[in-house]
């Protein structure tokens, strides 16, 4: 990355954006309980959109990023989606987390910023949307060999993979059944939110066992719905959520390790491992799976090359041998939205019908009572 002269510094021109700072080296760990109007310092290369739509949604005041925005690597919206609602993201270099991570106010100038206690001013720049466009492009000129590549790994892995995928997993002690009933698995990718509030009607005609992967969990809460199960890492998901009454079931690596549990201890509450392959959105399927869930329908799911690169992830192995095991009890919520939509869409019609019926009816009604009135009328004075 090529760095301004700092000679510009003894101007110090006019401030572009002074404000509270809020640093995390670890993006989601920041976004757990992030307030408002911060800027955040981030050390996240290739900004992602379910990243960006988090910021957003916190009203973050801009930011300022010690990676690469955007690599080239692969095609996303992340960077833009924060630019379109004026969000201003500045790069710095990596060298510049430690430094910034300490202070609690930092003054963003042009090619420069200085922390609030007044530390030796930092080179950064601007990143554009005319830069996001460069990078963009390149992008989807390398995505041939992207997809090759992450074809190969895909398939590498599942090689190594398919044994595993076939053995049963460990049965935990639930207190949530799960056997002939629908499971809704909630995980945090893109536009989770929006497709879980679209989920309304699915959620109360069919009442299904609800499970929140990590962040998964607080959409759920968000929304209204009580989680009965939350799995995963622990990394995303706010300690409100850990703390809602739900079972915990901790994901652990293969080898029984599990980093996630350490979190529960410090919050005072347990949790059920659960060794598993491949992603925590894996095994939450697999759980449902395991446990004879009828119908297992995903919000969120991660389910292509870019949605797996935006995790930092080069293949989906593990994901293509859990969907192939599931088989025709695997369902997308968009495709149950759509049947939801349309039997709305008929119940409005059939409302509307009803409406205009009894509109009528009783038009009718006043119509024959006047006209009878009038017919009573004329034979009173007739016979007077």
């Amino acid at each position: 990355m090529s760095w301004p002269s700092l000679s510009l510094f003894s101007t110090k021109p006019a401030p572009r954006c002074k404000g509270k700072v809020s640093a995390g080296a670890i993006t989601k760990e920041l976004l757990r309980a992030l307030p408002p109007g911060r800027i955040v310092v981030l050390a996240h290369r290739d900004l992602d959109e379910v990243i960006a739509q988090e910021l957003i949604d916190r009203k973050v005041k801009a930011v300022i990023n010690c990676q690469p925005t955007m690599s080239g690597t692969y095609p996303t919206q992340g960077p833009l989606m924060l630019l379109k609602q004026e969000i201003p993201i500045w790069e710095a270099d990596c060298d510049a987390f430690e430094q910034l991570s300490g202070q609690t106010e930092v003054t963003i100038y042009e090619t420069f910023l200085i922390g609030g206690s007044g530390t030796q001013p930092l080179p950064c720049r601007a990143f554009t949307k005319a830069e996001w466009l460069q990078r963009y492009q390149q992008a989807n000129a390398n995505i041939t060999q992207a997809l090759s590549d992450f074809i190969d790994n895909t398939l590498s892995h599942a090689m190594q993979e398919k044994a595993t995928v076939m053995e049963p997993l460990p049965l935990l002690n639930l207190q949530t059944g799960m056997e002939g009933k629908h499971v809704l698995v909630v995980a945090r990718g893109k536009g989770y939110k929006q497709a879980l509030s679209e989920a309304a009607d699915f959620i109360h005609d069919v009442c299904p066992v609800l499970i929140g992967v990590d962040g998964g969990a607080d959409a759920l809460l968000e929304c209204g719905y009580q989680p009965d199960i939350i799995i995963g890492d622990m990394d995303s998901v706010t300690d409100r959520a850990l703390l809602c009454g739900a079972e915990l079931i901790v994901h652990a690596y293969p080898n029984g390790t599990a980093p996630g549990m350490a979190r529960l201890e410090a919050l005072g509450v347990s949790g059920q491992l659960f060794p598993c392959f491949g992603t925590s959105e894996d095994a939450a399927l697999l759980l449902a799976y395991e446990n004879r869930g009828e119908w297992i329908v995903t919000v969120g799911a991660h389910t292509h090359m870019i949605d797996f690169m935006e995790k930092g992830r080069e293949g989906m192995g593990s994901t293509l041998l859990v969907r192939m095991k599931l088989g025709a009890r695997l369902v997308d919520i968009k495709s149950i939205g759509l049947f939801y939509r349309h039997t709305a869409s008929r119940k409005k019609d059939a409302w509307v019908t009803v409406s205009l019926a009894l509109f009528f009816i009783l038009l009718a009604l006043l119509q024959t009572h006047w006209i009878t009135k009038r017919i009573s009328h004329a034979v009173w004075q007739w016979g007077g």
